[in-house]
């Protein structure tokens, strides 16, 4: 059994817009938020994808309220696979957007005999997506728990989301709006391009028509970009498949992508942001 185990174990939670497809094929374990429509929970990406949950969204009076995985459920998660590795390394969203990494680090208490590494990725989406699949990465390449964690943490400076919102009233409703709570006043005649800044969302700009909304964030990710050119980037959308995929092909044109997927950002980011977001998140190499 033993020489069969592997040296790191990674887990990330599903606010990492990973489906559990995504995690399985990457060697990821994505442990479950959970979406409320009234009485009714789901648990982010295993009784909820996308499709169903603008289904609900669609039909219902209300916004869905989200919960973050129990300590039991990561409790669950770490032991079930420290039978499988030697050290776990367990990223997460933002501890300025949910309580995840509380739970994470109380499970991580109950579970002393197990290598366990909580890290905050001070992102969500795709930005910890993408440092979910790095690390991964370097765990199949033979890296030991240390050196994954070291890779992380010098991904967390470096990652950047920006992105775009069909309407703020998503964000200003479920109270994840941080500096952006400004911009509310504005929300009728404005498309806001937004980013995660320290952890949080914050404004960027203030583009008044969709069209030049998407148009800045391209010419934003250069800004920030800066020289480099290569880099590692996803496009990310909540149910906009076609201008999702027009960004893709005008970010390959523009950039030396060694990487650039197309994701649904899922549920969670779907009940913050609302139908129509768009955006990139990406690090440089």
């Amino acid at each position: 059994m033993s020489e069969h185990r592997r040296k790191v174990a990674i887990v990330t939670d599903s606010t990492s817009s990973l489906t559990q497809a995504m995690g399985q094929e990457r060697g990821i374990r994505v442990v479950p938020m959970y979406v409320a429509f009234g009485t009714q929970t789901y648990r982010d990406g295993i009784d909820l994808d996308a499709d169903l949950f603008y289904r609900l969204l669609r039909d219902s009076k209300r916004l869905p309220t989200t919960s973050q995985p129990t300590a039991a459920d990561f409790v669950q998660t770490y032991s079930a696979l420290s039978e499988q590795a030697e050290a776990i390394v367990s990223i997460h969203i933002s501890h300025k957007m949910s309580a995840t990494l509380d739970s994470a680090l109380s499970a991580r208490r109950e579970l002393p005999h197990v290598p366990i590494y909580v890290i905050d990725s001070r992102s969500v989406s795709m930005g910890l997506g993408l440092m979910a699949i790095a690390a991964a990465r370097a765990a199949a390449a033979g890296q030991n728990a240390p050196q994954v964690v070291r890779l992380v943490e010098g991904l967390v400076p470096k990652m950047n989301i920006i992105f775009t919102v069909e309407t703020l009233e998503y964000l200003h409703k479920g109270g994840r709006i941080g500096g952006a709570a400004a911009l509310v006043g504005f929300a009728l005649s404005i498309k806001p391009v937004l980013y995660v800044k320290d952890g949080r969302i914050e404004p960027l700009e203030k583009p008044r028509t969709r069209r030049r909304a998407i148009e800045r964030v391209l010419d934003l990710v250069a800004e920030q970009a800066g020289s480099s050119g290569a880099m590692h980037a996803v496009v990310l959308h909540c149910a906009a498949p076609d201008a999702a995929q027009n960004l893709a092909v005008q970010m390959a044109f523009r950039y030396q992508c060694k990487e650039l997927l197309t994701v649904e950002a899922g549920p969670i980011i779907g009940t913050h942001a609302g139908p129509g977001t768009l955006g990139v998140a990406f690090y440089t190499v």
